[in-house]
């Protein structure tokens, strides 16, 4: 077998250490033997820090169009509109029970008033775009502001979200501000960061604590109404320090970290991980305008054009997105795999083709494999829980506790359900007692619902695989178990690349069976149809049926036990619902949502006398 040239880590990494205490109940207590080192006070002393060591270093970057110049702020451009926008926010009595709301998308404005909110203790609630643009009802947006009570509401704009903004009206008392100058019944952002800077501003900042609430992060609310999760102080800066101790070229060198991230801050992954993770280190962050999604990759693209990242970050989506456009742009190439360090993925989530995929163009492009790292955590965790800081042998190794942070594996079934407890997870739920009691066992471990794998049970430090989420997995008639994580990616990588994502079904059924959301653009290039063929037209072509079927039968062949491969297979005309919650704007598919809103296509699903769903083929 020949071995892949693997990418140089030497002096990024640390090396990989954990600690397990097996239990007389069976569980098993897993922790790194390096102790969490202190860190900042808080989020606020970072950016203190920078505007004095470097003060015209670049923090932020953003640009309107992609044929346009970067429009830069420096360290100390951004603490001077930090200590005037935090005036303009102790003047209006904002608070924990009258936070800010941020709207909008990822943007320089949207950065520097949660920053400021933060650095006088007060939090900032970034709430995806999406229930606002994107919602017909406004129901979870709606539950939202209520839960929050928001003092101040930030929109990039009023128009766009002038039917948002209208259907909250009753629920708040806020002063809506917005990032158009112009837009009536507004206070304009440059307004807000043109307060001259309060006395009041250097005590408040004095006494924000570890303990001070930094942010309320939204779940998805896909089983229902979305709960705040608390953010503190402690919980951010403790993430970030573990970090570093396990990426160490971040304490090496300082003036070497610049990424360019699309990635919401919204969510944890953006925020926490990606945003902080430049704050914390003086790095520089060109925000990216685009997203993983059709129609707007391009713009993506065009900044990665632009700007090179020293270290890349991607959901399995853009990956894929990206991998096409290095095949057929070899100078993008070219640079690509010799400026950029390593790349981050979701690790519970990318497909082996796809890891095959940047190996493969790797070697062929620079002689070696760029270096594949990972993580796992959620919003409770801040969120990073374990680091993969090491080069896994294949995609899925989710890595090993961060220091500071300890995982307890506990026998569900024939699963471990793992837990965490640490500086680095939430105290509770906004407002929701009884729902923090729920989310924490009798010692204090935060009940994640994920479950793993060890990668080498006698040799803990190689890592964990994550094993799909608990609740998800269901038992086939014969009581075989099926993994719904396992599976759904093994699946999207057999049905490549027509199929986007899956639904695993087939719960108390003789076998396991897809729901299909297609790559529509990949379904109409492959039947040879133009760009204007309808969606249905698309999907019923014999060329893309018989790719699914063959892609079953590759599946079959790969997993010929019952819980390793499905049957049939039913293509999604109606792409995922926001409002239905079955999925988030990173993309990610919510499995039981799904099931629950698309029960007619589960019943089309099973039906033998449809001739809709897609067989195996032999």
């Amino acid at each position: 077998m020949t071995v892949a040239p693997r990418g140089d880590v030497a002096g990024l990494f640390a090396t990989p250490r954990t600690v397990a205490e097996h239990r007389a109940d069976g569980s098993i207590v897993l922790r790194s033997p390096d102790p969490l080192r202190d860190g900042a006070r808080c989020v606020g002393d970072w950016l203190e820090q920078w505007a004095r060591q470097t003060p015209d270093a670049i923090f932020l970057a953003e640009r309107g169009k992609v044929d346009a110049p970067w429009t830069i702020v420096t360290y100390a451009q951004a603490l001077r509109q930090v200590h005037a926008a935090a005036s303009w926010i102790l003047a209006q009595g904002l608070s924990a029970e009258r936070p800010l709301a941020i709207l909008s998308d990822n943007s320089v404005d949207n950065a520097l008033l949660a920053l400021a909110a933060q650095h006088v203790g007060v939090p900032s609630a970034a709430i995806s775009p999406a229930y606002s643009l994107m919602s017909r009802d406004f129901e979870k947006l709606k539950s939202m502001i209520t839960l929050l009570e928001p003092g101040a509401i930030y929109v990039a704009a009023i128009k766009p979200f002038a039917a948002a903004l209208e259907a909250i009206a009753p629920l708040h008392r806020a002063r809506i501000i917005s990032g158009h100058e112009d837009d009536a019944g507004a206070l304009a952002f440059r307004a807000v960061v043109a307060t001259p800077e309060n006395p009041d501003v250097a005590t408040a900042f004095a006494a924000v604590t570890p303990d001070t609430i930094a942010k309320f992060l939204f779940t998805s609310g896909s089983t229902g109404t979305p709960k705040a999760v608390i953010n503190t102080q402690r919980m951010l800066t403790s993430s970030q320090q573990a970090k570093a101790q396990t990426w160490i070229f971040l304490e090496q060198k300082r003036d070497d970290l610049v990424i360019l991230d699309w990635l919401p801050w919204s969510h944890t992954f953006g925020a926490n991980h990606n945003f902080n993770l430049v704050l914390r280190n003086g790095g520089s962050l060109y925000i990216d305008g685009g997203k993983s999604a059709p129609g707007l990759f391009a713009t993506s693209l065009a900044n990665l054009k632009s700007v090179m990242p020293t270290v890349y970050f991607n959901v399995p989506r853009g990956f894929d997105m990206l991998i096409a456009a290095l095949r057929g742009d070899e100078e993008l190439c070219r640079r690509f795999f010799s400026e950029v360090k390593f790349a981050f993925y979701a690790g519970a989530a990318l497909p082996q083709n796809l890891w095959d995929a940047l190996e493969e163009l790797s070697i062929k492009t620079v002689g070696r494999a760029l270096p594949m790292v990972s993580a796992w955590g959620s919003t409770e965790t801040s969120p990073l829980a374990t680091d993969c800081h090491f080069l896994a042998e294949r995609s899925g190794n989710i890595g090993v506790p961060i220091p500071g942070t300890e995982l307890k594996l506990v026998t569900s079934g024939d699963k471990l359900e793992v837990r965490v407890r640490g500086p680095n997870v939430t105290p509770g739920y906004w407002k929701a007692p009884d729902l923090t009691k729920q989310a924490f066992d009798e010692e204090g471990f935060y009940l994640i619902g994920d479950a793993v794998k060890l990668a080498d049970p006698k040799r803990p430090e190689r890592g964990l695989f994550f094993d799909g989420r608990v609740a998800e997995d269901f038992k086939l008639n014969s009581g075989t178990w099926v993994s719904v994580g396992t599976l759904r990616v093994a699946g999207i990588a057999a049905l490549a690349p027509l199929a986007q994502d899956i639904v695993v079904s087939g719960h108390g059924g003789d076998e396991a069976r897809f729901l299909v959301f297609p790559n529509v653009v990949a379904c109409r290039t492959h039947a040879g149809l133009p760009e204007t063929a309808d969606v249905n037209e698309v999907l019923a072509h014999d060329k893309v049926r018989t790719a699914i079927a063959q892609g079953l039968a590759k599946l079959r062949q790969q997993g010929p036990n019952s819980s390793g491969h499905a049957t049939r297979a039913l293509l999604l005309a109606e792409p995922p619902s926001v409002d239905g919650g079955e999925i988030t704007d990173k993309g990610y598919i919510n499995q039981r949502a799904v099931l629950t809103r698309r029960a007619d296509a589960v019943a089309r699903l099973n039906d033998d006398e449809s001739g809709e769903w897609i067989g195996c083929s032999a």
